[in-house]
């Protein structure tokens, strides 16, 4: 049974979804944007964590005040990201459609004609949940997430994954399943972009920093020969996506399988971070990304 907490949560998402309803599109990012804004002034431990994580990966590239000023737009855009995820499944779908510019589309169907699915991955960048809506239309795909902790909004996220046409594979329980997906030439998606536990992770370079991540895409690749393809939907100043499909990537094989684990993870790691500089207010900074640290490091 939900507790206090999350009702509470679950109420104030309630009330900010009605009132993103009815106003215009463009209307409702811009108040998702004021409602960011305000999370930032108010939310003192992400805000510190945001701007943390940005003098951890900036260092002296950017002053404080570049720095505030991404942690700032970060917030702002995850407001914004929160009115559109709202908004989009009330949308008619001539306009879903006409809100995406699609690059690299080739990429996918090429790899999709090997008849080994495809693995794709991605991060918390951008507005990684309506990139789905673009990329069912080429075949049957499947998401892999970590539930949320507050249950009734898991609910909602579900429900709104489901009406673009993806099923939801949980992670306690996803080996199996991804594997029969990809058997079945179908298109998997993960976001490899957060921290993990120790005990599951390994230790990569993030803007210079090692990182605890999940080498899940790396072992799946190696398992199944399925085509690896980077791909990242960011928003543009036009209020439409820009959907980025990047060609498979080539990677030669290694002996020893721990080091092509970790050389493939880190390769992905890095189209990441490369994606992440190009624009870092797209990108979760306020999640503790470098929390774990290696054994023996503070």
């Amino acid at each position: 049974m939900p507790n206090i907490k999350e009702r509470l949560e679950f109420l104030i998402f309630q009330i900010v979804k009605f009132f993103f309803t009815h106003p215009p599109r463009r209307l409702c990012l811009l108040a998702g944007r004021v409602v960011g804004l305000i999370f930032y002034c108010l939310d003192k431990k992400h805000r510190q964590i945001a701007l943390k994580n940005l003098t951890l990966a900036f260092g002296t590239e950017r002053t404080p005040a570049e720095l505030k000023k991404i942690a700032r737009e970060s917030f702002k855009h995850f407001g914004g990201f929160l009115a559109e995820i709202i908004k989009f499944p009330r949308l008619k779908e001539e306009k879903k459609s006409s809100l995406f510019h699609v690059e690299g589309e080739e990429h996918l169907l090429e790899a999709l004609q090997k008849q080994k699915g495809a693995i794709l991955f991605s991060a918390h960048y951008g507005n990684w949940e309506i990139a789905p809506y673009i990329l069912i239309k080429k075949g049957k795909m499947s998401v892999v997430a970590r539930p949320l902790d507050n249950r009734l909004m898991e609910a909602q996220l579900l429900k709104l994954r489901e009406s673009l046409g993806t099923k939801v594979i949980y992670k306690h329980r996803a080996t199996k399943q991804i594997l029969q997906s990809l058997r079945e030439k179908e298109m998997i998606a993960l976001l490899i972009d957060q921290n993990v536990l120790r005990s599951q992770a390994i230790f990569v370079d993030f803007f210079g920093k090692k990182a605890a991540t999940t080498p899940s895409v790396a072992a799946f690749f190696l398992r199944t020969k399925s085509p690896l393809l980077p791909v990242f939907c960011y928003p543009t100043s036009s209020h439409t996506y820009q959907l980025k499909i990047f060609s498979p990537l080539k990677i030669s094989s290694e002996e020893d399988h721990n080091q092509e684990i970790l050389k493939i993870t880190q390769i992905c790691t890095k189209i990441i971070e490369d994606q992440i500089r190009k624009n870092p207010s797209h990108w979760l900074w306020f999640h503790n990304r470098w929390k774990t640290r290696p054994e023996g490091e503070k």
